[in-house]
Parts: C-alpha cells; structure tokens; sequence
C-alpha cells in the first residue's frame, strides 16, 4: 500500500491503492475520513492495529492461523525467520525487505531465529498488546 515507500500511508497512497483495484474516482473526502480513523501517521505497525480492529469477531486469526501451519508440517507453533523473509519477498505480491523487518519488529521470535506464527496472528487480528 504504500506506494511511495516513505514508510508511511498517505492520501496519494490510498489514491493509488485504490487505482490498482480499478476504483478511480474515490472521493477525497472518503479518503480523508480513512485517514482520520488513525491515532497517528500511519505505518505498518498502525496498519495492523487499525486492520485487526476492522476484522476483531471474525474467525480471521484461525484463517490464518491455517496458512502458517501449512508451512510447519512438523506443528511446532513457530517458523524460521529467514524462511519467512524469503517467501514474502519473493512470491505473489512481494514484500521488501524493509517491510519484512518492520513486521519483525513486533513479532516474537526465538533465539533460534524462530518465528512465534501464533502470537503474529494475534498481533494481526487484534492489534499490538498495549505495555502498561
């Protein structure tokens, strides 16, 4: 989504979201309203945060949930991270390595280099746990 790649998600980012679904005349007035549903800039860690509050009732983390086991044949609960970064940076819509790291930022992972796939679910479908 973020076209420009400045780390964040604008108006002319949306625009242009929007333009590659093949909806071009998205009112500016929509798009600010979208913007305005954040606390903040928004990044990727807002992007979630603001996506798991739109799915929070659905079975979403069990969907998902579902792919990650598909890519643990041995049910341990968590994946290389290395594997992880190679698969999203080079299948279907290809993330950067930028974008890999910042989900890895907000990602439990082991000293083995493991990633915890059911924590990140949770992360996705609920937004970040807050510190107090």
């Amino acid at each position: 989504m973020d076209q420009n790649r400045d780390g964040f998600i604008d108006k002319e980012d949306l625009k242009d979201t929007y333009a590659s679904l093949g909806k071009i005349n998205v009112k500016d007035d929509e798009l600010d309203a979208m913007l305005k549903e954040a606390t903040g800039p928004i990044n990727f860690t807002m992007f979630l945060n603001m996506f798991g509050e739109k799915l929070s009732g659905t079975d979403t983390e069990e969907t998902i949930l579902n792919a990650f086991k598909m890519l643990d044949p041995d049910g341990k609960g968590s994946i290389n991270k290395d594997y992880i970064k190679r698969l999203l940076m080079s299948q279907a819509d290809k993330m950067t390595a930028e974008e890999v790291d910042q989900m890895f930022q907000f990602a439990t992972i082991d000293a083995a280099g493991n990633l915890d796939y059911k924590a990140l679910s949770y992360v996705l479908t609920h937004g970040e746990e807050k510190e107090e």
